[in-house]
């Protein structure tokens, strides 16, 4: 299984973001290019990013970035399905029944993922 470059930088983003928390928000082109990623990619990654209430965009001269949950609570999971959404990684598309129990398989090892990804907290590896 693979996650999409998105999820690789916003998962770096979020660290980046913890890192910094309590000092001033952090404006979208200073932190484009400290995490050396174009701006407008950045600004979509971080547009999931608050949509999924993670994190705030403050408008203004002084207004830029910052955490709107706790560091304590984002998980791993959190940031990926802002990102990727929450939609099963495999699907039966055959019609047999070996078929469906493969999917049940696969949904079981997917369950056992999500379960370790939400434990894990971004904060713990800071």
């Amino acid at each position: 299984m693979k996650y999409t470059k998105a999820t690789n930088y916003a998962l770096h983003i979020m660290a980046y973001l913890i890192k910094q928390e309590g000092k001033e928000n952090l404006s979208l082109i200073p932190l484009a290019n400290h995490m050396n990623i174009p701006s407008t990619y950045l600004s979509k990654i971080l547009t999931q990013l608050v949509k999924a209430d993670l994190v705030q965009s403050t408008p203004g001269v002084n207004g830029g970035y910052s955490l709107r949950k706790s560091k304590s609570e984002i998980s791993f999971y959190d940031v990926i399905q802002a990102i990727e959404g929450s939609g099963a990684l495999f699907t039966c598309e055959m019609g047999e029944n070996n078929a469906c129990r493969i999917e049940n398989v696969m949904r079981e090892a997917e369950d056992k993922m999500v379960k370790h990804l939400k434990q894990k907290l971004i904060f713990d590896i800071i």
